[in-house]
């Protein structure tokens, strides 16, 4: 029944707290108005793409909520809705247009553990989406709805899981050629569209911009979990299976 107001200059609240009543009835929310301050940024044109960027990938992490965008351009304004109802599910099937080699996977589960045995435990949250495609190639990472252009652990985690996985399955179905090279990751994120989404209750980040997580066991329990998830899908999904492994030989021995 009430609306709060604070207002901040060069960080310090001006004037303290103001309520008033509202007539908004039971509705409840936040709004934040920001202007950039020229004393501290050199430019404060934030071109409009940036924040489309942006909130196309919370929409993406944050499935069924809907976000919207209007931009005043003018008298008018300029609006932009972003939805994803099943979150990275639909944004990989976007990704990956209309001919994929597969269809998408969703894979999710928790585990806990510590990064050392002296740490505090701690639950981590997993979740991808991925297929295999002929003609496209992204993977993106996202960890407490951030994404990590550099990705760190669940980048290496990634790797990993897939070279061993893909190995391990031409190898128990004989697709390699007499004394050839087992696949390297390159020959398989060249036909890769994946999507991680993961939340950890600890979160340790490589440096200040954010852009990479280094913990110890984020890394092994999405190793381990994507490891396992492949094998079962493998063994489930025989047709699927077999176009993964002609492709991925295709890309390595291209390669070669």
């Amino acid at each position: 029944g009430s609306k709060y107001t604070l207002h901040f200059e060069k960080g310090e609240n001006i004037g303290g707290l103001h309520k008033e009543p509202t007539d908004r009835g039971r509705k409840t929310g936040s709004t934040f108005r920001w202007k950039p301050d020229l004393e501290v940024f050199t430019d404060i044109n934030i071109p409009v793409e940036y924040y489309l960027d942006v909130m196309k990938r919370q929409a993406v992490v944050n499935s069924h909520i809907k976000f919207v965008l209007k931009n005043q351009v003018g008298s008018r304004y300029e609006t932009t809705e972003f939805l994803y109802q099943n979150g990275i599910v639909d944004y990989v099937t976007e990704l990956a247009g209309e001919n994929p080699l597969t269809s998408v996977q969703f894979l999710e589960g928790e585990r806990r553990g510590r990064d050392r045995a002296d740490k505090a435990e701690y639950k981590v949250k997993l979740s991808c989406a991925f297929c295999f495609s002929s003609a496209v190639s992204q993977i993106e990472y996202y960890h407490n709805s951030s994404w990590l252009e550099h990705g760190g652990a669940p980048d290496k985690a990634v790797r990993s899981a897939f070279v061993s996985a893909i190995d391990a399955y031409l190898k128990q179905n004989n697709k390699y050629n007499k004394s050839e090279s087992k696949v390297t990751y390159q020959d398989i994120f060249d036909s890769l569209v994946l999507v991680t989404n993961c939340f950890s209750t600890q979160t340790s980040y490589e440096n200040q911009t954010k852009k990479a997580i280094n913990n110890k066991f984020v890394q092994e329990a999405m190793t381990e979990f994507l490891r396992a998830q492949l094998e079962v899908y493998f063994i489930e999904n025989p047709l699927d299976a077999g176009k993964i492994a002609e492709q991925v030989l295709i890309n390595k021995r291209s390669r070669e």
